[in-house]
């Protein structure tokens, strides 16, 4: 629960926290220009979390997942503006 996804302007930003203290931070800068496709899956009754995967050319899928009260439909409406 302690890693975050940032979306800028030209691409995404995963940070994955790793250890006890979570001082070592991993980052992984996704371009816009390298996704081919997107799928948004909303939060329903009993599953509570949304999903974001991302087709990235040379890459592959790539999945986030957000909690319930993540506006995952506003997400893919400005990640289809940004990759269109």
């Amino acid at each position: 629960m302690r890693d975050y996804v940032v979306f800028t302007n030209k691409r995404v930003i995963a940070v994955n926290v790793q250890g006890v203290t979570g001082k070592k931070k991993d980052f992984t800068s996704l371009p816009y220009a390298k996704v081919q496709a997107f799928s948004v899956e909303t939060a329903g009754h009993l599953d509570l979390d949304s999903e974001l995967d991302l087709w990235f050319s040379g890459l592959g899928m790539v999945r986030f997942e957000f909690t319930g009260g993540s506006d995952i439909v506003q997400i893919g409406k400005l990640i289809g503006m940004y990759i269109l």
